[in-house]
């Protein structure tokens, strides 16, 4: 299984996540019209190169690595994965 991060509901979309992702696998960002829609960010799975900048400045600990996530939060590998479905 290939590693990457995945963002939870405990995001507040702060934006300091996209501001350090490199690949840009955060989305939606600010000039996608989904950013005022949705209710946290998500990061594409296949765009993800696992640097964990976006760990490291995650105020929230909203932020994990896939197989870190707390089992309660397993579901938000899949959730972030659809989003990029849609």
């Amino acid at each position: 299984m290939s590693r990457f991060a995945v963002i939870t509901d405990n995001c507040t979309k702060d934006l300091l996540c996209l501001d350090v992702c490199q690949p840009v696998a955060i989305h939606p960002t600010t000039d996608e019209p989904d950013m005022d829609n949705v209710t946290q960010l998500y990061i594409d799975p296949k765009t993800c190169i696992d640097c964990g900048s976006c760990i490291a400045v995650c105020e929230r600990e909203a932020i994990y690595e896939v197989d870190e996530l707390p089992e309660d939060m397993k579901k938000f590998a899949e959730i972030n994965a659809a989003y990029f479905k849609k």
